[in-house]
C-alpha cells in the first residue's frame, strides 16, 4: 500500500512538474506591463494630432508620424505570425540564463542611435490616412498579444523565433520594444523646430 501510494504522488509531482515550464509570475507581469506601457504611450503621444502633424515629413526619407503608425499595423501582424510558427516548431531545452537576452530587447527600445531600416515587406505602403482607423487597427492587434501574455500556458522560454535566435518571450518582449523605439521616433518627430504647432 505505501509502495502504491508513493508511487501516486511521485506521479502527481511528476505532472506537477510537466506544467511549471510555463511563464514565471515575474515574467509574466513584466511582459504584460511592458506591453501595457508601450501601448499607452503610442496612443497618447498620436491622439490629437491634426493631419497635418500626422503628415510632417522634416526630410524626404523620413517617415512621418502617419507612416510610422501604419509601419505598426503592418508588422503586428508579422511578428504574431512569427511567435506564433516559434510555438509550433520543436521545443529545446530552457538556456541557463535569460537576464542578458532580455535586457538586450530592453535595451533594442531604448537606444536610437542605432537605426535599421525596414525590410521592403515591412515598409508603410500609404494605404493608411485616418488617425482612427490606423489606431483601432493597432489596438486591436495590440489587445491580442496582451491577452496572450496575459493567460497563456506555453514555455516561451523553450521555443526559438529564428528570425532572432532568441526565445519566444524575448520576442514578445521585442514586439513591445520596437513599438517604444517608433514612440521615440514619434516624439523626435513632434520636437523638430519645423513640426506643426497644430
Amino acid at each position: 500500500m505505501r509502495t502504491l501510494l508513493l508511487t501516486a504522488t511521485l506521479s502527481v509531482v511528476a505532472v506537477a512538474l510537466v506544467h511549471t515550464d510555463e511563464l514565471t509570475q515575474q515574467e509574466r507581469a513584466h511582459l504584460v506591463s511592458h506591453l501595457e506601457m508601450t501601448g499607452n504611450w503610442l496612443i497618447d503621444e498620436v491622439s490629437g494630432l491634426s493631419p497635418e502633424q500626422l503628415a510632417f515629413r522634416p526630410e524626404k526619407d523620413v517617415w512621418n508620424v502617419m507612416e510610422v503608425l501604419e509601419h505598426l499595423v503592418v508588422v503586428g501582424p508579422i511578428y504574431w505570425n512569427d511567435l506564433q510558427k516559434a510555438l509550433k516548431s520543436p521545443a529545446q531545452p530552457r538556456a541557463g540564463s535569460t537576464a542578458s537576452g532580455d535586457a538586450a530587447m530592453l535595451w533594442y527600445g531604448i537606444d536610437r542611435t542605432w537605426r535599421e531600416v525596414a525590410i521592403p515587406s515591412e515598409r508603410p505602403p500609404g494605404r493608411l490616412n485616418d488617425l482612427q482607423t490606423a489606431l483601432q487597427k493597432y489596438r486591436d492587434q495590440h489587445a491580442q498579444l496582451i491577452a496572450y501574455a496575459r493567460t497563456t500556458k506555453d514555455d516561451l522560454r523553450r521555443h526559438v523565433v529564428e528570425r532572432q535566435r532568441c526565445d519566444a518571450y524575448q520576442w514578445a518582449l521585442l514586439i513591445s520594444t520596437h513599438e517604444q523605439r517608433h514612440v521615440l521616433q514619434i516624439r523626435e518627430l513632434k520636437a523638430h523646430p519645423r513640426f506643426p504647432k497644430k
